[in-house]
């Protein structure tokens, strides 16, 4: 390639051996790997009593009812805007942390960095530690090799498997579906799932690894619109380590060259060489970096969390600005009011949502009927829906029905029961007798109420009534 030829978009992969490290961010990724892959597996096997109707699944995503079930809320289609609110304040919550802290969300949530912190410990538990693991991979194809290899692609493929069943779960009742999985009796679609799942998650974590997050995700070509000099995140302070050199050299600055942040990065980037796109600020090189300066006498802190809007302030000498300072500023402020304003909106919508809903929808073809008597009938199709896990009965009335008559097809009382949990679509008829005003004009205002025998609960819908000089 001539050095007037582009670079090229895509670098074959260079083999990545990270070496263990310990240290509080180490610890801390421990942590949430345990609590996130906790929610994730064990989710869908918690139990919630909603009444002897409905599903007890917790958390459940019922397709082929169209109901999201999350322990006490129940969100129906026509309630989509929940979901949407969510995904709002997820991309703002995203926003914010990235603004506060750079790429906290890739470093330590990110699924792809869970698992495939999942995947390297399996590594190297089997394999052992950087060196043994580079030493195996130069190691010619021998039974040993091949003994672990397949042992921990085993192991790789085992926890897939775990997090594709894990994912169907959520989408029917779990106990059922593991029976029937386990008696080959479950649906197609169940082992489809599950198969496409169980190869994502052993290519993703075990192969590709930092390929995902360089090439398929776009969130690293997003995030420079996020950040500004104000945002912490990792860095090396080349004020304080530069030049690099050994420890009994008087001319050095703090970095010895040992090459202990670029060993642990699962990325395998060297930090100081600045911000880089790869570099996914899972911290491990700080905990790498704090463990040799440690040894060597020097303050902790050479790799760390900073804002560059501080390095004026430190190569003159000044400590620099406290944490809230960057954190608290006009735009994670902005973002912060949004996230929660969002948020606020829909804990209010979700509990002042009512529990009797109805729809009212006038059959316009014909808009009328002239009965024999002289009498006039409009038709309207009227759907309730019950929100409670028992069944209820509705009478249906209007507001003036000394004026109009109102008569429910098939029930003689004007009452209409509705399962639990579901909706009934019934025809209604309102008739005007040929002396009320309401049969010769051309629309007429009406309310129509449905109220619950059981509790007097009542609700309306506003609509028109059609004469016949319409």
């Amino acid at each position: 390639m001539s050095s007037s030829d582009p670079p090229p978009l895509y670098a074959p992969q260079e083999p990545i051996f990270p070496r263990r490290v310990s240290g509080f961010y180490r610890s801390l990724k421990w942590w949430i790997m345990g609590v996130t892959l906790g929610i994730y597996y064990l989710t869908p096997w918690i139990r919630w009593d909603r009444g002897p109707s409905l599903p007890d699944q917790a958390v459940l995503v019922d397709l082929a009812n169209r109901r999201f079930y999350f322990f006490w809320i129940e969100i129906w289609p026509h309630e989509f805007y929940f979901v949407a609110g969510l995904l709002i304040m997820a991309g703002l919550g995203l926003f914010l942390f990235t603004s506060a802290l750079g790429r906290v969300w890739c470093g330590y949530t990110c699924p792809q960095t869970v698992w495939t912190d999942l995947f390297i410990l399996v590594e190297r538990w089997i394999e052992g530690d950087r060196n043994a693991r580079v030493r195996l991979w130069e190691a010619d194809w021998t039974a040993r090799k091949w003994r672990l290899r397949l042992t921990k692609w085993t192991v790789w493929l085992l926890i897939a498997v775990a997090t594709g069943g894990a994912w169907v779960f959520y989408f029917t009742d779990a106990p059922t579906l593991l029976r029937d999985l386990l008696t080959f009796q479950a649906h197609p679609v169940a082992y489809t799932t599950i198969a496409i799942m169980t190869g994502t998650t052993f290519l993703f974590g075990g192969f590709m690894r930092e390929q995902v997050c360089i090439y398929m995700c776009p969130w690293p070509r997003i995030q420079g619109a996020m950040m500004d000099d104000h945002t912490l995140t990792v860095g090396y302070r080349d004020w304080r380590g530069e030049p690099r050199g050994k420890k009994h050299e008087n001319t050095a600055g703090d970095c010895i060259d040992c090459m202990a942040c670029v060993n642990v990065c699962p990325m395998g980037i060297d930090i100081r060489d600045g911000q880089q796109l790869e570099c996914i600020t899972c911290a491990l090189c700080i905990d790498a970096c704090d463990d040799v300066m440690e040894k060597i006498g020097k303050p902790r802190g050479l790799i760390d969390y900073l804002a560059l809007s501080d390095e004026p302030l430190e190569r003159a000498g000044q400590p620099p600005r406290p944490a809230w300072h960057h954190i608290f500023r006009f735009r994670t402020v902005l973002y912060t009011a949004l996230w929660s304003l969002i948020g606020v909106g829909l804990v209010f919508a979700l509990f002042v949502r009512a529990d009797i809903e109805l729809t009212v929808e006038p059959v316009r073809n014909p808009t009328f009927i002239t009965l024999s008597d002289g009498s006039v009938r409009n038709v309207y199709n009227v759907r309730l829906r019950n929100k409670l896990g028992e069944p209820r009965e509705f009478r249906m009335s209007l507001a003036s029905d000394d004026i109009l008559r109102i008569d429910v097809e098939g029930a003689d009382t004007n009452v209409v029961a509705v399962d639990p949990d579901s909706t009934t679509l019934t025809r209604v008829y309102v008739t005007a007798r040929p002396q009320d005003p309401a049969s010769t004009e051309d629309r007429t205002d009406l309310r129509l109420w449905v109220e619950d025998v059981g509790s007097a609960e009542r609700a309306y819908r506003d609509t028109v009534f059609n004469g016949r000089a319409g």
